[in-house]
């Protein structure tokens, strides 16, 4: 029997310099909060995603993005190198690299902003040929005219289209019809969906042929093809929740580039976002290959009946 090659990913989308202190809690509107340790990590959703299709995916992987002229650009390209990721840099002279600001509390939640900078010059013309392409991974920090271009174009190529609808906003039919899968959390599907009353009403008003929602520390749930399959969260203790959402969708499309079913490819991607979330970082905590397979393999540490069931209960569909 002739073996089905794995196909490259190509991921388009945003790159940035995050800089990240930490602190006892996220402050409220007007408060001021005295933090501790500064530091400064590569980041933006679609290098992260990027770095963990290739690191923790194990997968050929190619990246767009678009970098300023400036000293930032230079630890971001050094980390997606790192990684193994093939990059089509385009150069802004007039923008900065994007950045974005993160108050990282100690109980793991986060609270960010980011200033685009570059990543919003990407354009239409600047997407590299598709030839070997399986998979175009598409994120929502960068213009999204220049992302339904993208996915319009993977679509006729015969190239299939996954967006993570990230930062959430509501998204146009034009694009939807374009797309394989969309990969949300629950408030992007709740935008995305018009605001349901429950998952089950927000998965049925979305008209892509597989939908994925992350649920967090509950896990996540998939509707492909009329089914709903369900994938509850490793159990760990969190440090960092920053890219665990990119981890999961790299890890996840690089798993079905490697032409793996969908219920084995979101319990590898649940494995990979957990080990993101006990380390520092964004690009920085992501894990090899050899570490989520080690996870996967220690069956005393996956899911256990009951985490399935106690999911199935709140999603209640």
């Amino acid at each position: 029997m002739t073996q089905i090659q794995p196909r490259t990913v190509l991921v388009a989308g945003s790159a940035n310099l995050d800089f990240v202190v930490r602190a006892s809690h996220v402050p409220a509107p007007g408060e001021t909060v005295l933090g501790r340790e500064f530091r400064t990590f590569p980041g933006g959703k679609g290098a992260n995603q990027a770095v963990a299709c290739a690191r923790a995916g194990g997968t050929a992987t190619q990246m767009l993005l678009a970098l300023g002229q400036d000293d930032f650009a230079r630890p971001i390209e050094a980390s997606l190198h790192d990684a193994g990721v093939l990059l089509h840099t385009v150069r802004d002279a007039a923008l900065p690299t994007g950045t974005a600001f993160i108050c990282l509390s100690d109980d793991a939640e986060n609270a960010i902003t980011v200033a685009p900078g570059a990543n919003m010059a990407l354009r239409a013309e600047h997407l590299p040929a598709l030839d070997g392409i399986g998979w175009l991974l598409l994120q929502l920090e960068t213009p999204l005219d220049t992302v339904t271009a993208y996915a319009r174009a993977a679509r006729a190529a015969g190239v299939k289209v996954a967006l993570n609808a990230a930062p959430a906003q509501p998204l146009p039919d034009a694009l939807l019809a374009l797309l394989d899968m969309l990969i949300v959390n629950e408030g992007e599907l709740a935008v995305v969906a018009g605001n349901p009353p429950d998952l089950a009403t927000g998965l049925a008003r979305v008209d892509v042929p597989c939908v994925i929602v992350t649920l967090g520390a509950r896990g996540c749930l998939a509707r492909v093809d009329g089914q709903i399959l369900l994938q509850p969260a490793f159990r760990i203790e969190p440090l960092d929740t920053t890219a665990a959402g990119d981890t999961f969708c790299g890890a996840l499309i690089a798993s079905l580039a490697r032409n793996s079913r969908l219920q084995d490819a979101l319990l590898m991607a649940s494995a990979a976002s957990a080990l993101t979330c006990t380390r520092l970082g964004a690009q920085s905590s992501i894990p090899t290959f050899s570490e989520v397979a080690a996870l996967l393999a220690d069956r005393t540490r996956r899911p256990g009946d009951d985490a399935h069931a106690a999911l199935a209960a709140w999603c209640a569909l």
